[in-house]
Order: structure tokens, then sequence, then C-alpha cells
């Protein structure tokens, strides 16, 4: 099928969780014989348009007019992205359905959609209401409007984990025959490459465990929970080193606690790191931990699974779907910061039960969670969307195609005359006459 994917993140451009899923998803999916053309938004890093591991990728700017806020710079991102969509899907000729991912892209899909009489599907990873636990405000109010609209909009609705299923029903009241479920997955490859020379010292004594986490900093991932369990396990593990990376507004709210807790010479903010240093440090962390109030699903999970690192997560959300308690990983109450300690000081101070967990964790990955695996899902989705669409009258608009179907048996008229009558036709004879005529005759 010739699928055309929308997505407000793409690699080089890489704000949250979204820009590794498309770009994996993609990959995969070109991998199995489907035609993927990704709309995304442009970045200096990257080329306007380029072929990627198969797929078509095309990078489009905002317009270029100030932005007061972020909502109006996400309205002109989306009409840049219709008008570059018009022209490729003119170009194309003719294209199979829309994958939208998230709000961000609602707009766009949305137009599309009823522009060219194409079914849309939407996948949803996280929902404004269970990122800040409520709408507390217009502004979280109307993008929880907007997300409903998609879900509204889209064909069939694509969500992460059983959470997530239990969520958008309950928040957008969906049909329980609308929502279906694919996981993320990991790339294992990745973690199989020729490791890179990095130096450890610059993070950790040689002597210390590496306690790692990676994420958004904001409050839904609950690092503050993380930095209030670090006394609990210095004061048990004195040779333990916290390491924190990724950016977000609550850096240095973060930074201020960990010195209000006298723990900040144990607690790196390491900032922004590249995808080598990521998988560096979490083949060498003793632990990696994700703390989250909030996890529609969880792919650092799966990372960290996939370099062979015991994990700790909150019992919340698709975690939980994730890591099964002292099968896989270990889960402690969430918010908990004395329960997160306690599991942390469990792996490091028994290796073989760290070392178990791991070992099964990655073998989890091989059965239920690679790409492959998730784009066949993805598939049976779009080929399911595509069966009742093709068995649907909807892409027909019935009135134009009245208009059409008169155009079809219309012949040739040089004039109808003023005085046409039901029924009959208008020609010129060779002497520029026009007599009346039925269509019959016309014909001869």
């Amino acid at each position: 099928m010739r699928i055309l994917m929308l997505s407000w993140e793409f690699p080089p451009r890489s704000v949250g969780g979204i820009a590794q899923h498309v770009y994996d998803l993609t990959t995969a999916l070109a991998e199995g014989g489907e035609e993927i053309h990704l709309i995304t938004c442009a970045t200096p890093e990257a080329p306007g348009k380029e072929k990627i591991n198969g797929v078509y990728v095309y990078r489009v700017n905002p317009y270029n007019l100030p932005a007061p806020d972020f909502l109006t710079w996400i309205l002109q991102l989306n009409l840049s992205m219709v008008e570059y969509a018009i022209s490729l899907i003119n170009s194309l000729g003719d294209l199979d359905l829309i994958h939208a991912h998230d709000w961000l892209v609602a707009y766009a899909g949305r137009a599309l959609k009823h522009a060219y009489k194409l079914p849309l599907i939407a996948t949803i990873h996280a929902t404004e209401y269970g990122r800040n636990q409520g709408l507390h405000n217009d502004l979280q109010r109307y993008i929880s409007d907007v997300e409903w609209w998609l879900t509204y909009e889209a064909w069939r609705v694509i969500v992460c984990s059983h959470y997530m299923e239990k969520e958008v029903r309950r928040i957008f009241q969906l049909p329980e025959d609308k929502v279906r479920i694919v996981p993320n997955g990991v790339d294992l490859s990745r973690y199989q490459r020729a490791r890179k020379v990095l130096s450890r010292d610059m993070y950790a004594a040689p002597d210390e465990k590496i306690i790692f986490f990676v994420g958004r900093l904001v409050q839904e991932k609950g690092v503050h929970i993380l930095l209030d369990a670090v006394p609990k396990v210095l004061s048990c593990y004195p040779r333990a080193k916290f390491i924190v990376a990724g950016r977000g507004p609550a850096e240095d709210y973060l930074k201020n606690k960990a010195k209000d807790l006298g723990i900040y010479e144990k607690v790196y903010f390491t900032g922004y790191i590249d995808g080598v240093m990521r998988d560096y440090l979490y083949r060498e962390a003793a632990v990696a931990i994700f703390p989250s109030l909030y996890e529609p699903f969880g792919m650092v999970v799966l990372e960290a699974m996939a370099a062979k690192t015991p994990v700790v997560v909150s019992d919340v959300g698709g975690l939980s779907e994730i890591v099964k308690h002292e099968q896989n990983g270990l889960r402690f109450y969430a918010g908990n910061a004395n329960s997160l300690a306690d599991n942390v000081l469990r792996l490091l101070h028994e290796p073989e039960l760290a070392s178990r967990l791991a070992e099964r964790a990655y073998q989890d990955l091989h059965q239920l969670y690679t790409w492959r695996e998730i784009a066949r899902q993805t598939q049976k989705v779009y080929a399911e969307v595509k069966d009742d669409y093709d068995a649907s009258a909807w892409k027909t608009d019935s009135w134009l195609a009245g208009i059409n179907n008169l155009k079809q048996i219309r012949p040739e008229i040089t004039s109808t005359g003023r005085y046409a009558v039901p029924g009959y036709l208008i020609r010129e004879t060779h002497e520029n006459q026009q007599v009346r005529c039925t269509k019959k005759e016309m014909i001869k």
C-alpha cells in the first residue's frame, strides 16, 4: 500500500518519543513492502527531501510568520503540511490511507482526509488528560478537544498498551471496535553492533555503580521522586552514582532540589545526549530506573532491556504491562520514593537476581517487541481499514457524482440555445442553423 504519514518530529529533530517511534516504524513498514511517504517538520540538520531506509521523507517549514504561542506555530506547520501534501498526492496519483501521529498533526490529517476522501488512522501516543492527571486550564482543555477531534475523525485509533486503550475509551468515549493495540518496539540490532570506545570516567568513578535515567525532565516522568530516593540508596550503598540524562522545563528545579537534599555531587545531570552515548550508558549502568507518574508505554524500558540492563519501574500505565515484577524487572509503588529506593538497593546487593531479570527481559523482547512484529500488526490495521474503505460508499460524493454522470452522457454541443426543450438537444447544421433533435439523432 501507499501510505502518507504525518509526524511533527522525526530524526534528527527529536522532542519526545514520537520521533524514534516513527523512524523505527516507517523503516520496518518499508522493509515489509509498504510505500511510505512521511511529511514532517524541517530542521537545519537535514535536507528537505531524502530517502531513509526506503522511506520517502519530506521536511516542511512552518509559515515564516512570528507565532505568539505554540498553538499558533502548530497551526502554521499544519498548513504548510497540507500545502505540500496536496502537491505530493497530486504527483503520486493515488494513495491508500493517511496515518497521523498525535494531535500535533490533527489539522493536516483531517483536511487531507476530507479533501481526498481517504481513510485516516491516528496513533495516540499520550493524552493531555493523562499527562496532567486532569485538565486544569484552557490550554489543556483545548489540546484535549483536538485529541478527541482526531480520534473522532480517524477510521481506527492505534494505542500502545491496554492501559492507553482504557484511557482513550474513557476520556474520548470511543467505541471498543474503533481502537487497536499495537505496542512499541526496539531495534535489537542497535545493541549488537560494535561498541565505540567511550570514556566512563567522565560520568562515574571506576568503583561506582551507575543508576541511569533518561527522558524528558517534566513532572510526569517522576525524576523528583528519584531524587527523594537517593539519600536512602546512598546510606546503604555509598558507591552509587545517579546519572540523569535529558532536557526539559523541570531541569533547573531538579538541580536545585538535588542541592537542597545535599546529593548534588552524586547526581550528574548530563543534559541532552545522543543515541550513541545513551546506548553506552545503558550498557554501563547497573540499574536503569524509570519513575514515571504517567507512562502510556515506555520505549526507554525496552531500550534498557535490549542493553541487558536490569530495570526498576513505577507500577503505572504501560510500564506495568512490560515489566512483570521479579520476572523480567522490578516494580515499585508509583510516587513512593521509599519503595523506589528499596528496589534499587535490592538489585545493587543481589547481582545474581539482577542478571537473571535482565536475561529474561532480553528474551521477552525477541518474542514481543521487535519492530518487524510491530510493523506486521500495523499492516494488519492498514489492511482492515482498506477493506472497510473499499466496501463503503463514503469515498464518493453523490452530488458531485451526479454532475459527473451528466458530463459523461452530454455530447459535445456548440450551443444549447436559448429555448432548449427538456429531453432535446440542439445542434448546428452546415448552414449554421440550430435545429432541435433527440440524443439518438445527435449521435447519428
